[in-house]
């Protein structure tokens, strides 16, 4: 008799799928995980997810999902995120809001790792600076890549500050006046009067749509982020910027590694042009893809376990 074996799957940071369903229900059935469509017309499909090969789900407006699914996510090892039409807003603190696989078999290395810098205030702010570093290194890379125009000005300024930081707070506010000028700085290469507002549910001009794909972007990116901490065993209450209040703070810590190259041009381009979202969506995943995001993240978090040792 044959042996029944189950598909072996891809390693977390290899994985290629990433997917945003809306007004379908999310089913397990024959020990495959799929999702029916709920239209309402008379034939409904039936559309199989692989989910070896899949890191995060986000379900938005008219979704459900069973307990079967549930179950088949977690022995996946799948990311579930729950969120409003289009891909934003999250509902409720990120790390209820992504229902982590209760997997047991997480390394514990770097978690333990993390924790012994999390506690010494100067390795913590150590690696706040790593991570603002990595973050303008790979603006210049990426940007460079696409051939956009980069906001030298922004970048600098960001630069100088890291080095004279000597508290979070400082480092914060240096990271506030560097977003606010690349905000700036892409308003004027798309020609658009633009002010950031984060939550803001208009489409009525590009200014608007640009504010709502940034929202829908960045929760893609914090979806890579908690896929990598999750991966890596490390909790997502220990951030080193972001406020120690909110038990998420360390997947915007770390999504922030990606936002500025990965969603933010993408957003201003579609934007600006007021493409659907489901296209800046899939171009944002695609290039998320093209990138290995999830792979990238592990290694920077990885290298800022190794510089806590």
């Amino acid at each position: 008799m044959r042996e029944d074996r189950r598909p072996i799957a891809v390693m977390m940071s290899k994985r290629a799928n990433v997917f945003y369903l809306e007004h379908v229900r999310l089913i397990q059935k024959d020990g495959r995980l799929m999702y029916l469509t709920e239209t309402g017309q008379p034939v409904e499909k039936i559309v199989n997810i692989p989910d070896k090969n899949t890191a995060l789900i986000l379900l938005g407006k008219g979704t459900s999902i069973t307990d079967a699914a549930a179950r088949k996510l977690a022995e996946s090892n799948i990311m579930l995120g729950f969120c409003g039409s289009g891909g934003s807003p999250l509902y409720g603190a990120v790390d209820i809001t992504f229902i982590v696989p209760q997997d047991e078999y997480r390394p514990t290395e770097y978690m333990q790792a993390w924790a012994r810098m999390w506690f010494d205030e100067n390795k913590r702010i150590g690696v706040a600076r790593m991570f603002l570093a990595e973050r303008l290194r790979l603006v210049e890379e990426k940007w460079n890549s696409y051939d956009l125009p980069l906001p030298v000005h922004a970048i600098e300024g960001l630069k100088k500050s890291i080095s004279g930081a000597n508290s979070t707070t400082d480092l914060l506010s240096a990271e506030a006046l560097y977003a606010k000028g690349v905000y700036a700085h892409l308003a004027r290469l798309y020609r658009l009067e633009f002010v950031r507002e984060e939550g803001k549910r208009s489409k009525l001009t590009p200014s608007d749509t640009v504010n709502s794909y940034l929202d829908h972007g960045n929760y893609i990116a914090y979806g890579y982020a908690s896929c990598a901490l999750h991966t890596l065993g490390v909790s997502f209450a220990f951030p080193v910027l972001h406020g120690k209040t909110r038990r998420g703070a360390l997947v915007f810590d770390v999504a922030d590694l990606v936002k500025d190259w990965l969603v933010m041009p993408l957003a201003f381009e579609y934007g600006a042009k007021m493409k659907p979202d489901n296209q800046f969506r899939a171009a944002v995943i695609e290039r998320a893809q093209e990138e290995k995001v999830l792979d990238l993240l592990m290694t920077l978090i990885k290298a800022a376990c190794e510089k806590c040792q």
